[in-house]
């Protein structure tokens, strides 16, 4: 049997805690027997393929976790809105054996991965017709395997306390708050705070 390879991509807006989900992703397909692969810059880095797509080892995720933003890195991608870009995705994906992906994200990236999904059967196909692949390695890769993890400060997802990002800028805010607090007292004023995030 072969080994099972996880590619791994951040996506949309970075959020405070997708460095500390990247090393989990990693190292816990390392400690299963999996082989991990970071896809660099998101959904840019599957359509451009080549380097953009890196074996990862266990030292590769270490002094990560403080961090902010993603190592591996995060664009907004519009080629992958389109099925052309799909394609060449789901090529350059098939290229490493990588028919496994843990997305990190919000709504936008994890409703085009869901679309992409759904469409992998008919990539696959086309692969073949087009002499990319053989029969053979189609067969071995008929589905594409998704784990869609949350990355937003909004922290709307139904089904889960906390979303990957969430927690830190809750923290930021009351930290912001209580700084603000003292200034407002001594002024005898009232403050109004926005923050982002719904």
């Amino acid at each position: 049997m072969s080994t099972v390879r996880i590619g791994v991509l951040t996506s949309g807006g970075d959020a405070q805690g997708m460095n500390a989900t990247v090393r989990a992703v990693v190292r816990t397909a390392l400690a299963r027997g999996a082989q991990p692969y970071a896809i660099l810059e998101g959904w840019q880095g599957a359509c451009d393929g080549g380097d953009s797509i890196k074996k990862m080892e266990w030292s590769d995720v270490s002094s990560i976790l403080a961090e902010g933003g993603t190592v591996i890195g995060t664009a907004r991608c519009a080629e992958f809105r389109t099925y052309e870009g799909r394609h060449r995705a789901a090529a350059n994906l098939l290229e490493h054996g990588i028919d496994h992906l843990v997305v990190i994200g919000g709504d936008g990236s994890l409703s085009g991965t869901n679309e992409f999904r759904g469409e992998w059967p008919q990539h696959v196909a086309e692969l073949v017709s087009e002499g990319v692949i053989t029969q053979e390695f189609a067969d071995a890769h008929p589905s594409l395997i998704i784990v869609g993890l949350v990355g937003s400060i909004d922290n709307d997802m139904v089904g889960t306390d906390m979303t990957i990002g969430a927690d830190t800028a809750l923290h930021r805010i009351l930290d912001a708050i209580d700084q603000l607090t003292s200034t407002a007292a001594s002024h005898q004023r009232t403050f109004v705070v926005e923050v982002m995030g719904r």
